[in-house]
């Protein structure tokens, strides 16, 4: 099924198999972002951000990391994957795909790439390797863990600069540089991500991905309720539920207006504000708020 501004269409039985093969090539296909540890063999990076499909090889991803980070290409190099934090190195094959192994990883280390030292730590290292077949680690782990880590809260609180190529931030106004180019390629790189939501300050960018992600559920209902805008990843659930609590605590009406062209998914988008809204009405904050948000019916779309 395909969501499109509010209307579904569906793929009857005979094209289901068509549809099945359709959708594993586009599996094949997908680029994920891999994120690769340098340590010592680039100092001031933490992490380098590769794109990798589903059979790229970790030689493939290598030759991308060495032209990204200048590397020496007389010198030999591996990718490592470890499975906790400080724990054990696991050496790539050339012919390994790295994606293949990351898509093994619990669901919590994917959607926590970017956090050190969060308790079952996952993450790609590259190393150097020696002539005689051992690696050089260049210090010892622990210590690259720690300084890493340290790097890391620095760049959060912006002592240091956002390290070169990586992922665009779920807010724009932090952008280094506001340009149309470099506004356009961070929603292009959240899109391909399947982030189909950004912040640009208060005001919420949609991005209709023309099919159904699965980032509604009572799930996401409760993970976003009474949370202050921005401190999670950016969601429609968000605003609503901004909007929702500052009715309650001012007492006064609130307005999220939303404008968009034909076939944004702004019909849909409304859908998804009255679903959260009635959610949290259900919760005994305010009485009939149900009632009045489902008896508004039909949204008026203002067209220039």
């Amino acid at each position: 099924m395909s969501l499109q501004d509010g209307s579904c269409s569906y793929t009857s039985g005979a094209n289901m198999a068509t549809a099945s093969g359709s959708m594993r090539r586009r599996l094949e296909d997908q680029e994920f972002t891999l994120r690769v540890y340098p340590g010592a063999l680039a100092e001031g990076t933490i992490y380098c951000p590769v794109g990798a499909r589903k059979n790229t090889t970790a030689a493939e991803a290598i030759e991308c990391l060495i032209d990204r980070l200048c590397l020496e290409r007389t010198k030999c190099y591996v990718l490592a994957e470890v499975k906790e934090f400080g724990g054990e190195e696991w050496i790539l094959n050339p012919g390994d795909c790295p994606v293949q192994r990351m898509m093994l990883w619990p669901r919590t280390a994917l959607e926590n790439r970017s956090g050190l030292g969060s308790g079952d730590d996952y993450r790609f290292l590259l190393r150097e390797k020696n002539l005689d077949g051992s690696i050089h680690y260049g210090g010892s782990l622990q210590m690259w863990l720690r300084v890493t880590e340290e790097r890391r809260c620095m760049v959060e609180r912006g002592f240091l600069p956002q390290p070169a190529g990586s992922d665009p931030p779920a807010d724009l106004c932090a952008l280094p540089e506001l340009t149309e180019r470099g506004l356009l390629e961070s929603l292009r790189i959240r899109f391909r991500q399947e982030k189909i939501y950004t912040y640009i300050g208060s005001i919420l960018i949609v991005i209709n991905p023309f099919q159904f992600l699965p980032i509604y559920n009572p799930k996401y209902v409760k993970l976003y309720d009474n949370h202050m805008l921005g401190k999670l990843e950016p969601h429609i659930y968000a605003v609503a539920d901004v909007a929702y609590h500052a009715m309650l605590q001012r007492r006064r009406n609130q307005c999220i207006v939303i404008s968009g062209e034909s076939g944004s998914g702004k019909t849909q988008s409304t859908n998804f504000l009255i679903h959260h809204l009635t959610a949290l009405s259900q919760k005994g904050f305010a009485s009939g708020v149900e009632q009045i948000i489902l008896g508004a019916g039909p949204v008026l779309e203002v067209k220039n």
